[in-house]
């Protein structure tokens, strides 16, 4: 007789979920050991002990806590872990029935139109424990709340789950903010639907757009002001503008963003960077290649942008020129800084701040305007 494989409960889950999230069903409704896990996936045993920990704190916010309990009784009523009967006798009231998701396609249809409005200013998902459903609510000039859209408890779980929404005022109507990963997701899904409605499918272009963040601003030109369009999260430094302290502040003002931002084009202008292309320099014909006049050169320019670069690092010297050069220049994070120049953890952006504060100075003795070019 031919046995029939029996599929794990676990592979019954939908297939979206965190990787955290199905560690921890796999070790508190399965039994299965961190170390195991750990074998299975190829991780270090203290990776899984650190998401199991995670999402054990994660059940404090309402959402998570309903979702986790919902899927433990599917592995429960599946046959993993402990009976249905033993399950019966502990709990005092039954749970609510509200499937989540199953399909990607589906969780991502309901992102789009959800996160799209609770990413508008003061918007916030009220949820609360008595209905199926969550409302989209955002305050009014008349001192009420407009109703922007509806969703599915189930879903509002889903997003909770992803990290997309995060618990800013619990009670019996929570509230619920969108989270910088839900920022990030929305964007790469409206970017996905984006370019496959055009044609375009290539993942690399998808999945770049949720770490950008497209912002305005105006500038003065030869023909007046004019307002352009730039990647505000493409410098460390730009992210740490927008970053408040404890007092509601930037943690780089607008004058230290300005004063990195004259370094970095400074550096480019010298072209310092790596090359990552092929050098046809020595291809190119010029008129005036190698002569020998006297008149000024076309890498002048560049030279001089380059002496001004070398000008500065010297003037901040050691430490303090390393991580302007990497952070401001090269736009590596803070924590990867921080770990290629052996320094503690969260002292990068003080060393950072003192460093531009420095530079800025070193601008000023020179009589050199910052500015944003």
């Amino acid at each position: 007789m031919q046995q029939t494989k029996t599929r794990s409960p676990l592979e019954t889950l939908p297939p979206w979920l965190p990787e955290s999230v199905r560690h921890y069903l796999d070790h508190t409704a399965a039994g299965s050991s961190l170390r195991a896990l750990a074998r299975r996936d190829g991780v270090s045993a203290s990776t899984v002990m650190r998401q199991v920990r995670l999402c054990e704190m994660r059940r404090d916010d309402p959402l998570v806590d309903a979702a986790i309990e919902s899927l433990q009784q599917v592995i429960v009523t599946d046959g993993t872990g402990p009976s249905p009967t033993d399950a019966e006798d502990t709990m005092t009231a039954p749970l609510r029935s509200s499937p989540m998701p199953q399909d990607a396609a589906t969780l991502a249809a309901e992102a789009r139109r959800v996160l799209r409005r609770l990413a508008e200013p003061g918007a916030i998902l009220a949820v609360s424990a008595d209905l199926d459903r969550a409302v989209v609510l955002r305050p009014e000039a008349g001192g009420g709340q407009a109703r922007l859209c509806t969703v599915a408890r189930s879903v509002a779980q889903a997003f909770a789950l992803k990290d997309w929404v995060t618990c800013d005022r619990p009670g019996r109507v929570s509230a619920y903010a969108i989270t910088p990963a839900g920022r990030a997701a929305l964007r790469r899904l409206l970017s996905e639907e984006e370019m496959r409605a055009g044609g375009v499918r290539e993942a690399q272009f998808i999945y770049a757009d949720q770490h950008r963040l497209i912002e305005t601003r105006e500038e003065d030109g030869a023909d007046g002001p004019r307002r352009i369009r730039y990647n505000a999260a493409e410098s460390p430094v730009c992210a740490l503008g927008r970053k408040l302290d404890r007092d509601g502040r930037p943690y780089l003002g607008p004058d230290l963003v300005r004063v990195a931002e004259r370094l970095r084009e400074d550096f480019e202008l010298a072209q310092m960077g790596p090359r990552v292309a092929q050098n046809w320099e020595r291809f190119l014909t010029g008129g005036d290649r190698g002569g020998f006049g006297t008149g000024p050169q076309l890498a002048e320019g560049p030279r001089a942008a380059r002496d001004r670069v070398a000008d500065a690092l010297r003037d901040l010297g050691p430490g303090l020129g390393d991580v302007v050069l990497r952070v401001c220049c090269f736009l590596e994070g803070i924590e990867t800084t921080e770990r290629h120049l052996g320094w503690a953890a969260r002292s990068g952006k003080i060393v950072l701040r003192i460093a531009l504060q420095r530079l800025k100075r070193h601008y000023e003795e020179r009589g050199s305007r910052a500015r944003i070019g």
